[in-house]
């Protein structure tokens, strides 16, 4: 025992016997301890002498004596679990345990910490959830309609379901025009995966250029893109081709598509738009009438595009338009239709035009329009060049200029003319289409035999204002009031500009232009006594309800009167008979008519081509019974050959009405007239 060793106790030994006690033990274990590590420290040192070495040996036994075996330390897992008994019991009970009391704070301090903490927390914990419930809130009110748009925008697929286009009916109830369900086909970017890979696939399918193809793939990988045409309208198995391809986001849906059945007066219907918007003829001129009200299809749909199942399908169901009916007879139609592109076939034209029509209400049977394709094909025209397209008429314009004599009363049918064959006008010679000198002539031959220049000497016993007043009247220069789409109103200057040899051979059909809806109108004034009327395409529409509603009628004014409409359809009947419109003649019916060789003017602004030959307009209108007209029929055709007989309206017009006059009469149930022709026995063709 070293002398600090026995100071430290003779120190102690003055407290009570508690404290000596106490102070005996923590003696001893720090004796134990200090034993416990100085052999440690012996082996380290170095043995410098025996004194050193007996004096340990005597420390060590001392020390000995009071060392007792020590348990084995804890586990760190047992370890873990005291800590933690003994961290839950302070935090019930609040008490620190006796061991942890010395230097640790007081048990008060300690609760109030504890409580502390638990304040705080509880604060924070509050805010938490105030501000989640605040958040709620937002999202189901204020933000809800944000949130609602998204998710549905989402989840939720909407699909417009195109309306029915109300049908075209002829005057029977036959279909013309209607919608047929077709697919169309189209991409919803959203779904797209590989939009390259999809893009290439439906290319090929498709056959797309690389240009074509790389304009699909911008516009199927655009930002935001929902939706994007494939194809439209396709028939069931093309569209089947396409979605058999199995790619992720093309999907089709089913859209009405026009169709005009056998493409009859498929040039009047007109045409619409993939989106079933009317876009030329009565389509256009009725859209609104025949556009009906479409529906709509919401589903929800899977990441995948198909549909989920149990999932609500809102359907708003499309309301068809309205149904309109034409006063084309279908029949008829197809008629005009084959006789005049057979004519314009044989006779090499460019194209042809026939109208027929009925002569006491104006209303159109059937209106055709024929032309050569480029390939050299005759085709049924798409467009209606029947109301949009004028020319210059050549001699059925004869009609209204000795109509205007015989009206005003300056001529009757017989008054003579000294007519030469040639004239001079303005530097301008002007002859008849025959050779002749100067010959007496009858304004009744002056019309059969389609003078020139006596038409010009009757046409010069009114004033030039008031022919051009009554050429006004019979329609020319303004629209016929049918208010077709792009209907040209043709070209007549007023008088006081017609200079030189114009107010001359405006009498006989040049230096005015009309079209070929013009000049049935006008020649039918001639038929219904004097009184012009309107055509008339269209007799009723039909609503949803299935109400039927009649078109008013046309338009009509007086233009001649009746006895000068009846002494012109005699002369008329005299053309046929006796004239130039031979060819025209049908064995069961009296005919009347005029026909017509008109010039045309060339790019050079002659009537001459550049080769020095012509090219001409041959036309023929009449109509029938010629006592009691009810069908007044005009035929066009546009460039016959220039080296044929058959370039006359005479020749390559006329036969074409002799053609349509029985089938028109069996359609209708118009009775025969007789057995023959009703023209005396021996009649010539008097020329032109």
């Amino acid at each position: 025992m070293s002398s600090s060793e026995g100071f430290q106790r003779g120190s102690r030994s003055h407290g009570s016997p508690s404290q000596r006690s106490s102070s005996a033990s923590r003696s001893r274990s720090q004796t134990s301890q200090r034993a416990s590590t100085r052999p440690n420290e012996s082996r380290t040192r170095p043995r410098s002498s025996a004194g050193s070495t007996a004096a340990r040996r005597s420390a060590t036994h001392q020390s000995s004596r009071s060392i007792r075996p020590q348990p084995s330390a804890p586990s760190p897992f047992q370890s873990r679990l005291v800590d933690l008994w003994r961290a839950l019991k302070v935090f019930v009970s609040g008490e620190i345990p006796p061991d942890l009391k010395e230097g640790k704070v007081t048990s008060s301090a300690a609760h109030q910490a504890v409580h502390r903490r638990l304040g705080v927390s509880f604060v924070i914990l509050t805010a938490m959830l105030l501000i989640a419930a605040g958040r709620v809130v937002l999202v189901q009110t204020t933000m809800r309609g944000d949130y609602l748009v998204a998710s549905l925008d989402q989840r939720t697929r909407i699909s417009t379901v195109r309306a029915a286009r109300g049908v075209i009916f002829d005057r029977h109830g036959n279909e013309l025009a209607l919608s047929i369900p077709s697919s169309t086909v189209f991409a919803d970017p959203r779904d797209i995966e590989d939009f390259p890979g999809t893009a290439r696939t439906l290319a090929v399918a498709l056959g797309y250029t690389p240009e074509q193809e790389a304009k699909l793939l911008t516009a199927l990988s655009a930002p935001g893109e929902k939706f994007h045409y494939i194809a439209r309208q396709l028939d069931e198995p093309a569209a089947q081709g396409i979605l058999g391809l199995g790619l992720k986001g093309i999907y089709s849906y089913t859209e009405p598509a026009r169709q005009v059945e056998g493409g009859v007066a498929a040039a009047i219907i007109g045409r619409t738009d993939p989106d079933g918007v009317g876009t030329s003829g009565l389509e256009k001129q009725f859209n609104k009438n025949l556009t009906g009200l479409d529906g709509r299809l919401q589903r929800e749909v899977s990441k995948k595009g198909g549909a989920i199942a149990g999932s609500s399908q809102t359907i708003v169901a499309p309301v068809p338009g309205d149904d309109i009916v034409l006063t084309i007879d279908k029949n008829i139609q197809f008629q005009t239709d084959s006789v005049l592109m057979e004519r314009v076939g044989r006779l090499n034209a460019k194209g042809g035009t026939a109208i027929v029509m009925n002569s006491r209400t104006g209303e159109i049977y059937a209106m055709s329009n024929v032309r050569r394709d480029d390939s050299g094909a005759v085709v049924m025209a798409t467009g209606n060049f029947a109301a949009v397209e004028a020319y210059e008429p050549g001699s059925v314009a004869k009609v209204f200029s000795v109509s205007a004599a015989l009206n005003e009363g300056t001529v009757n049918a017989d008054t003579v003319m000294k007519v030469p064959g040639i004239i001079e006008v303005d530097k301008f010679l002007i002859r008849d289409a025959w050779p002749h000198g100067v010959i007496d002539m009858s304004v009744r031959s002056i019309v059969s035999e389609s003078s020139n220049i006596g038409t010009i000497m009757t046409a010069q016993t009114v004033k030039t204002s008031t022919l051009h007043d009554y050429l006004s009247a019979f329609g020319f220069g303004r629209k016929t009031g049918l208010n077709y789409p792009g209907e040209s109103r043709g070209i007549l200057r007023d008088a006081n500009k017609w200079r030189g040899t114009e107010k001359f051979t405006v009498s006989y059909g040049y230096g005015l232009a009309v079209t070929p809806l013009q000049m049935i109108a006008g020649v039918n004034t001639v038929a219904n006594n004097g009184t012009y009327i309107a055509p008339k395409l269209v007799s009723a529409t039909i609503d949803k309800s299935g109400i039927r509603r009649e078109v008013k009628g046309s338009t009509t004014r007086q233009v001649l009167k009746p006895e000068t409409a009846a002494t012109m359809q005699s002369m008329l009947r005299d053309v046929v008979c006796t004239g130039t419109g031979e060819q025209a003649q049908v064995k069961g019916m009296e005919i009347a008519g005029k026909t017509g060789t008109g010039y045309k003017v060339q790019s050079n602004g002659t009537y001459q081509t550049d080769a020095g030959g012509r090219k001409y307009f041959a036309s023929f209108a009449g109509f029938f019974p010629a006592s009691s007209p009810e069908v007044t029929i005009l035929v066009s055709i546009d460039e016959p050959d220039a080296y044929s007989r058959d370039r006359f309206g005479g020749t390559a017009a006329a036969p074409v009405f002799a053609r349509l006059v029985p089938a028109i009469m069996h359609e209708l149930g118009i009775e025969a007239t007789g057995a023959g022709t009703g023209c005396k026995a021996g009649a010539t063709p008097a020329g032109l």
